[in-house]
């Protein structure tokens, strides 16, 4: 066991600014939504080039109202890709419609948009592309297949706060655009998420699903016309994306300045296969080579405690989704989507959040020498 303290994959980095704030708005008798979240909605669509944005308790519900928003129902077909959290293709059940799965890009490993064309039929209404690990769909591409078949695009950058395409950050361009707030990503508000919308309307409409479908009336009474939940974000979760909003950009620039260190420092001779090397429009949320399981006298779980020992936490993003139970029993099966079988199967994230210091990179490599190079065959 390793003497140095424990090492995580993953840990939020929250201010003593971000805590007394927090302590000022549990003070102030206003602790649910309220003027925190409108300043967090201001700021975030200020950032989006003035979109309309609104705030929930998740970034899972923020898809799931986009796919309302856009009218997505039963009959409809949804494509999106088997790799990703499983809450992308969730949503798209919980709408009534049917997830429509395309394999991933072993480069990217993200959606292969030369792949999406071919899996349109009559009854396709959109598109969800997943930003994995912070690394951008090509967004005129996806866009151009969009168009031309005239698809709403519900993009999951649940990962990609800070990401751009072309120099346009993430959210200022496209259709909807869902981010998540979740501890591990690259800001947080403890749990929660926004929607970016394309306008006043689908934003009102967001505000009613979010909160029991409620229209507040002038003389102080309420209607309700649709069918709405219960989703608001509170002022003190709020507080805390406050915080992190005003900190995103270095967080940022700190896991690039990391994820440029893995690649300098990681040996070669260990024949991982590293993430595409994109320092211009990855935010770097995560980094995630793939194990050469076909050369290594050890499978994932044992190289995941091994390097416990050495006192290194080590992620799985993720899985392929098809083949968890509730996706086989939609007909699903191995040999589906190789590629996303393959990078589900190998795949480890390795430490990565912006408190981590050089050595710390260092101290990962080090350790994953000590447990792969003497399986290695």
């Amino acid at each position: 066991m390793s003497a140095l303290p424990f090492l995580p994959f993953t840990r939020p980095d929250i201010d003593e600014a971000t805590i007394a704030a927090v302590a000022d708005t549990l003070r102030s008798g206003w602790i649910t939504t309220g003027p925190r979240c409108k300043e967090l909605e201001q700021a975030l669509s200020a950032r989006f080039g003035g979109r309309p944005v609104r705030l929930a308790n998740s970034g899972t519900v923020t898809l799931e109202f986009a796919l309302r928003i856009a009218g997505i129902g039963p009959g409809d077909e949804v494509i999106t890709t088997p790799m990703t959290w499983v809450a992308t293709a969730n949503v798209i059940q919980e709408v009534g419609a049917t997830p429509v799965l395309v394999d991933a890009d072993l480069a990217t490993r993200n959606i292969d948009l030369n792949r999406v064309e071919a899996a349109i039929t009559p009854r396709t209404r959109a598109i969800i592309p997943v930003d994995l690990a912070g690394l951008p769909v090509d967004r005129d591409r996806l866009y151009a297949i969009a168009q031309r078949h005239s698809l709403r695009v519900v993009e999951d950058a649940a990962q990609s706060i800070g990401a751009n395409w072309n120099g346009r950050e993430i959210g200022s361009l496209g259709d909807l655009v869902s981010f998540s707030f979740h501890p591990n990503k690259n800001m947080t508000t403890i749990e929660g998420g926004c929607l970016v919308l394309n306008n006043e309307a689908e934003a009102r409409t967001f505000e009613k699903l979010r909160l029991q479908g409620v229209t507040r009336l002038p003389d102080g009474t309420m209607d309700v016309d649709l069918l709405g939940g219960k989703a608001n974000l509170t002022d003190v979760a709020a507080t805390v994306g406050l915080g992190q909003l005003a900190r995103v950009d270095a967080f940022n620039a700190r896991r690039r300045a990391l994820a440029q260190r893995y690649f300098e420092r990681l040996d070669p001779a260990l024949g991982l296969a590293l993430p595409l090397p994109d320092f211009k429009q990855s935010n770097w949320h995560m980094f995630q080579p793939l194990l050469p399981l076909e050369r290594m006298r050890m499978t994932r779980a044992e190289f995941i405690e091994a390097m416990k020992a050495e006192g290194i936490g080590i992620g799985v993003h993720y899985p392929a989704l098809h083949l968890f139970t509730l996706y086989r029993a939609r007909g699903y099966k191995e040999g589906d989507f190789p590629v996303a079988e393959r990078i589900g199967a190998s795949t480890i994230t390795l430490p990565l959040f912006p408190a981590m210091h050089d050595t710390d990179v260092d101290r990962v490599c080090d350790a994953l020498r000590r447990v792969l190079a003497p399986v290695l065959q």
